[in-house]
């Protein structure tokens, strides 16, 4: 039986190339145009997992997907990273002076501001994703309007590439997640966890769990906080830590619920950045 896996975006999208890299065997794809509906899909059981962006190298985390993971209780199972390459795509036949409009998401088009210095004349319009901006350029036809799109929504739409890599950084990595409702982990490649907690306005909280990170070898890879809707100048902790030694893992884990309110482990999968 197929995997039944929820991504964000259609097919050619960044997220659709994420689920061929990680799930290396033949799935079904579920696609969604907002990460609410991904997360829907999920808690209501119509898929049996989700990718989801939740940071970029440049941009930082998508501070969103962090309560949307939080408050549907969802588990973290695994992760990818992929190497983010912006490519200009257009019907073919075309060159880049007979292209008047440019559509994508805002982030892409962000991130290839550079690019269009260059060509003052074209407008760029923002769009709700990379991919579907493409399909509609094949389906319908459209000359003289192009998409920044990945190399994989050229290939399925059969558009040509009119420049490739066109994003001011060149090394413009994507983390993302990949999400089930309920946990299914296997201790032997467990190297790598995201947990979540609250601290009391005191002086050195913080520095008293990140001390008991350090005393048991755990090395601290990602920090974020996030505001505490119903309180005030409240904030909940997300962090990502490593381990070489599951046990040491066990042990601090063990320290932090006693020592921060609220404790909760996102997930516990194996660590894909090397």
């Amino acid at each position: 039986m197929k995997n039944s896996i929820a991504i964000q975006g259609i097919k050619g999208s960044f997220h659709h190339i994420v689920t061929k890299q990680y799930f290396k065997n033949e799935v079904a794809i579920s696609e969604f145009l907002s990460f609410d509906d991904l997360v829907d899909s999920l808690v209501d059981e119509k898929c049996n997992f989700a990718v989801m962006a939740l940071e970029n190298s440049i941009a930082g985390s998508i501070i969103p997907n962090y309560a949307l993971i939080d408050n549907n209780n969802l588990h973290i199972v695994g992760e990818e990273y992929l190497d983010i390459q912006h490519n200009l795509i257009c019907l073919s036949g075309q060159s880049i002076n007979d292209i008047k409009e440019v559509h994508s998401h805002p982030m892409a088009l962000l991130q290839c501001k550079e690019f269009f210095k260059k060509y003052p004349n074209i407008k760029l319009v923002e769009d709700k994703d990379t991919a579907q901006v493409a399909k509609r350029i094949s389906e319908n036809k459209l000359k003289n309007i192009a998409a920044i799109a990945s190399d994989l929504a050229a290939e399925i739409f059969s558009l040509t590439i009119l420049n490739k890599s066109i994003q001011t950084i060149k090394h413009n990595e994507t983390r993302f997640v990949i999400l089930q409702k309920y946990s299914s982990k296997t201790k032997d490649k467990l190297n790598k966890a995201s947990v979540k907690f609250e601290l009391d306005h005191a002086r050195g909280s913080l520095a008293a769990v990140l001390n008991v990170l350090s005393d048991c070898k755990l090395n601290l890879t990602k920090i974020q906080s996030l505001p505490k809707i119903d309180s005030p100048w409240v904030y909940s902790f997300f962090i990502d830590i490593t381990f070489d030694n599951y046990e040491y893992y066990l042990k601090a884990k063990s320290i932090m619920s006693i020592m921060a309110k609220d404790f909760k482990v996102l997930g516990e999968y194996e660590n894909r950045k090397k």
